[in-house]
């Protein structure tokens, strides 16, 4: 009779499956993910999420797309119909560096019994209206604080805080990342 491990919700026997797929097929590890946004009104615009290529293929397990909405507070000028699109990066962020623990400390061995991540952004609107050009139009910094709770000793603490160098979001907002933007005529 097999029995499944399951170590913070992560099944390890499909963990070490997909980490030694990979180990033997390094092609497999080629993903592209795709987003279609349509612009509302104002600030408001609502985002489709469905269709991404990863495993060798095209990915067809949703069968509905997601949406995702994003608006601005009025002091920008929006509705709150929805977070802002500084607020989502936030959002990604945290999402992003907290499942990359939960996945490494699993495949560790690491129980948690909890885990959260507050995270914050500075941002000077200077840089978005273009009043000043030596202020950047996105974030001057971002502090993420992550507070891990569990039966752990303390090597496998600093193990837990050395785990979000593995994070693709962190790379992403921390790195330099071409952008190849084309505007067309419709």
């Amino acid at each position: 009779m097999h029995v499944t491990t399951i170590v913070n919700g992560v099944d390890l026997d499909r963990l070490s499956g997909t980490i030694d797929a990979v180990t033997a097929d390094p092609a497999l590890a080629r993903f592209q993910f795709r987003a279609r946004n349509h612009w509302i009104d104002g600030g408001y615009s609502r985002t489709t999420i469905k269709d991404f290529y990863g495993a060798g293929q095209e990915d067809a397990t949703r069968t509905q797309p997601f949406t995702v909405d994003s608006d601005e507070p009025p002091v920008l000028l929006g509705q709150n119909r929805a977070p802002n699109t500084g607020e989502y990066v936030l959002h990604a962020l945290a999402a992003c560096v907290s499942g990359t623990i939960v996945y490494h400390a699993a495949a560790r061995g690491i129980a948690l019994d909890g885990l959260e991540t507050t995270i914050e952004g500075d941002l000077d609107l200077r840089g978005f209206l273009g009043l000043d050009s030596s202020v950047r139009p996105g974030y001057e910094q971002i502090r993420v604080t992550i507070k891990a709770t569990g039966d752990f000793d303390d090597n496998q603490f600093a193990e837990l805080a050395s785990l979000t160098r593995y994070s693709p979001v962190r790379d992403i907002v921390s790195n330099p990342v071409p952008v190849a933007i084309d505007v067309i005529r419709a």
